[in-house]
């Protein structure tokens, strides 16, 4: 057995150990799990955009993260600030 150092933000600590926890695993656990996970990926392509695995992965962490920090705004709110954007500083040409 070895132990890594792995150095991270605080707040990345936080959200790993709050993520381990609800998953029933130490930060250790955890952290090695998502590990042996991206290198199983990788030996299937699946870190490749150009695999169906790899879209599939890409599109499982997507919404993880958009579960974890929140979602997106609707298509209206990104016409709204499109269209905000458009507005200002336009030559009118």
């Amino acid at each position: 057995m070895a132990r890594v150092q792995v150095i991270v933000e605080i707040e990345e600590r936080e959200l790993f150990r709050s993520q381990a926890k609800r998953d029933g695993l130490s930060l250790s656990a955890w952290l090695r799990a998502a590990a042996h996970e991206r290198l199983e990926r990788s030996r299937k392509g699946g870190d490749s955009m150009h695999s169906r695995e790899g879209l599939e992965a890409f599109f499982e962490d997507c919404n993880q993260r958009e579960s974890e920090q929140g979602s997106e705004p609707d298509w209206e709110g990104h016409l709204s600030v499109i269209r905000e954007s458009r507005g200002k500083g336009a030559s009118g040409t």
